[in-house]
């Protein structure tokens, strides 16, 4: 088998973080999708409905049975790996092609889809504390410093900025794009730098428009070349065609 040039690696290299990226913006339309079936279909229990004991909405089984946490599988008894391996199967019955991830509550064995079914309701104990955390936080000015620009290429080929805290290295797979007005996934990312001084605001403009710049003029040149090729077949074509029409040359007929 050939080895791949390096121009082939960086052509598969992208082709890959565009599926991946497609991937993760078919994924997020979905929850995005369901989230808001929730909201429309008073799917999320209340807080005084999740203590009063009211099944999930989304799969009708308890939200905490108070049967206490699974202990690890290797510690399970016989009996509790039948029971075990029974709530498994029923789980299986009731979303056998969610694909999705799972949630539980702490001292209930009874496990949820992250698809089908919304988690429990914020307790006043839990708001309190957030309440408390939100209010530690430094001010919007003070955060400014810590905040840098990311410059991303979306699926849809739009450049938008992301700002984000400076530890934060990960960017998210799915950003709003301002131009389309929906949600597209990240092909690729790079930091730009601080993002609220003058010359990083500045930095990061620049470099933003020259990259928007670049990804559009790389489109029209791939729209002009395919206009050639087709231009080129088509004038091809009329060379056949008017040959096939032209006269035969004097002395080709028969005798």
């Amino acid at each position: 088998m050939a080895k791949l040039t390096e121009e082939q690696k960086a052509q598969r290299a992208a082709a890959r973080a565009r599926r991946e990226a497609l991937a993760a913006e078919e994924k997020d339309h979905r929850d995005t999708e369901r989230r808001e079936a929730w909201a429309r279909e008073g799917t999320r229990l209340t807080w005084d409905e999740y203590k009063a004991g009211v099944p999930c909405r989304g799969c009708g089984e308890p939200m905490y049975d108070g049967l206490g946490s699974w202990p690890g599988l290797m510690y399970l008894t016989e009996e509790e790996k039948r029971d075990h391996e029974a709530m498994e199967e029923r789980f299986r019955q009731l979303h056998p092609d969610c694909k999705s991830g799972r949630w539980g509550t702490n001292g209930s064995r009874v496990t949820h889809c992250c698809l089908c079914c919304p988690p429990p309701p914020l307790g006043p104990a839990q708001i309190e504390k957030l309440s408390r955390l939100f209010q530690s936080f430094p001010s919007a000015e003070e955060r400014k410093k810590d905040l840098d620009a990311w410059e991303l290429i979306l699926t849809c080929d739009h450049v938008t900025t992301l700002i984000q805290h400076r530890e934060n290295t990960y960017v998210r797979r799915v950003v709003d794009c301002p131009e389309c007005q929906t949600r597209r996934g990240v092909v690729d990312s790079k930091r730009l730098g601080p993002a609220y001084t003058d010359e990083g605001v500045k930095a990061a403009r620049s470099e933003t428009e020259q990259a928007r710049l670049a990804a559009e003029l790389a489109k029209a040149k791939e729209q002009l070349r395919r206009q050639q090729q087709r231009a080129a077949a088509t004038g091809n074509r009329i060379e056949e065609l008017q040959k096939q029409l032209s006269p035969s040359a004097p002395g080709d007929g028969p005798a």
